[in-house]
């Protein structure tokens, strides 16, 4: 069997197709969870909870340990379910082969490999394939955090504004259990089929819509040094929530684009958004940045960027505080 992915796992457990052995890895943890609460919450009732439940942790348990529990038959049941959290902490993992290539049909053994993966060149992934599940999972790219909340949002019946959520993706980054979390804030406050707007972030999870990076940026590309200095002492008077290393960070990969888009000899909308990675949306406000600044200007902020993330980082830097480089960086942007 080849590895199954979340969305063909989700649909088998859903019409009640199940395998002996789950194996979910990988760095995104979020999907790992959700398809072992999915198989916790349906595969059994409560009664037969009772008698046909396991779970153990990979630090406190072993092999042999997790081997007795799967193999037992299930008591007024179909299935036995033995859910194994961080096994990632397991010793000698591998060992599980030997139960695996001739698995108790009637158990679900779903494995919590998180933050790892396995080799799939080696016997243990090949029995696993053979004979399970193996799911891997990894972190989204940066590009792929916007498409991922809008199909999440669509699904639950919701939709969302470019602005919105590219304040999302720049604040939340690509923990997808951290975007659920917040995101969740606003289906509880919003009846369904409402659009999700920058108002909604700021009243139900407490982004700015008028002092947040997004808005930095904007100042910063239309060269308004009134707006960017106010948003620098916003920023300075609520430093937790607005580190330096993660603003320099957005408006560096920003730039970045900035002078991609000079480098394009295609302009049109659809090939400028595939080259930058951006929605359409946002095209015009590359071409309009990328008037008001030149291919050297765009090369000495982008060194500046560089300079002064290191400096938040202490490199340099003995006494000055984040919101002062800030505002520093900001006068040598505009300067």
């Amino acid at each position: 069997m080849p590895s199954l992915s979340f969305d063909d796992i989700r649909k088998d457990l859903k019409n009640k197709v199940y395998y002996p052995v789950y194996f979910l890895s990988g760095e995104e943890t979020f999907y790992i969870d959700v398809v072992a609460d999915i198989i916790e919450k349906t595969v059994l009732d409560e009664a037969e909870k009772e008698f046909n439940f396991t779970q153990v942790y990979g630090k406190d348990s072993d092999i042999p340990t997790i081997v007795s529990y799967a193999k037992r038959y299930p008591m007024m049941a179909n299935h036995h379910v033995v859910i194994v959290k961080e096994a990632q902490n397991l010793d000698n993992i591998e060992n599980l082969a030997s139960y695996i290539e001739n698995p108790q049909k009637s158990t679900l053994l779903v494995i919590l490999y998180k933050y790892k993966t396995i080799d799939k060149r080696k016997a243990f992934a090949k029995i696993l394939q053979k004979n399970g599940v193996l799911m891997e999972c990894r972190k989204l790219y940066d590009n792929e955090v916007q498409p991922w909340i809008i199909d999440y949002v669509g699904k639950k019946g919701y939709s969302i504004a470019p602005g919105a959520v590219e304040m999302l993706a720049n604040y939340l980054g690509n923990d997808l259990q951290k975007i659920v979390n917040e995101v969740g804030k606003l289906f509880i406050n919003l009846p369904k089929g409402s659009q999700i707007n920058l108002k909604h972030i700021e009243e139900n999870i407490g982004i700015s819509k008028d002092f947040n990076v997004f808005e930095l940026q904007k100042a910063l590309a239309t060269r308004n040094s009134f707006k960017a200095f106010q948003i620098a002492k916003y920023f300075e008077d609520n430093p937790k929530s607005n580190p330096n290393v993660m603003i320099l960070s957005i408006l560096y990969g920003y730039f970045s684009k900035v002078l991609l888009y000079h480098q394009l000899t295609d302009r049109s909308k659809n090939n400028v958004a595939s080259a930058l990675s951006v929605s359409p949306f946002f095209v015009d406000d590359y071409a309009k940045t990328a008037a008001n600044y030149t291919i050297p200007k765009l090369i000495d902020v982008i060194s500046l960027l560089r300079e002064y993330d290191l400096k938040s980082k202490g490199v340099g830097n003995i006494n000055v505080d984040d919101g002062q480089l800030l505002k520093e960086l900001i006068y040598k942007i505009l300067n």
